[in-house]
């Protein structure tokens, strides 16, 4: 008997992921919601200024639908080599995050998470299909679309006027 053909993800409600405590979370938990999806870093130029800035609009915009989801990964300049315990202390301790911080994951290769894979498949010209570093990040619609990609340096509250847009604040 022929097995099926895996069912090709349409959204990102169509995964589940572990938290950082190894948990299972089902996506469609954001269902409705609009998702800034971001690969993160402790020990990177530009992680102070990205959670401080991530932190902000996390405050700004968490009553209006915003849930920013963050996934810890080492594959660039292993500027994330703790364990989840460490990454949640650190986050939750050094910057009082109260995003959801999710499990150690890798972006780019073979290994790559599926929900990585799906959030790269678009069409993005010079991007292509990697992740060039820590701190990309993809604007998800409430629908669970992607609708946008920045680049690691795009400062996240130099996105917040496409935030407010989707959010229909503006």
């Amino acid at each position: 008997m022929a097995s099926q053909p895996e069912k090709k993800p349409e959204s990102v409600y169509d995964f589940t992921v572990k938290d950082a405590m190894g948990k299972d979370v089902d996506l469609t938990i954001y269902r409705g919601k609009l998702l800034l999806i971001v690969n993160v870093a402790s020990k990177c130029g530009m992680t102070n200024s990205n959670y401080t800035e991530l932190n902000q609009l996390y405050e700004k915009y968490k009553d209006q639908g915003l849930e920013i989801l963050a996934f810890p990964c080492n594959q660039f300049g292993e500027e994330e080599p703790g364990t989840n315990d460490q990454i949640l202390d650190f986050v939750c301790t050094r910057f009082k995050s109260d995003f959801p911080i999710f499990d150690k994951i890798e972006v780019n290769g073979e290994n790559a998470s599926p929900l990585y894979k799906f959030l790269k498949s678009g069409n993005w010209g010079i991007f292509r299909d990697d992740i060039q570093w820590n701190f990309a990040k993809f604007l998800v619609d409430k629908n669970g679309q992607v609708v946008d990609r920045y680049y690691p340096t795009t400062s996240p509250l130099t996105i917040e006027r496409d935030i407010k847009k989707r959010l229909g604040i503006i």
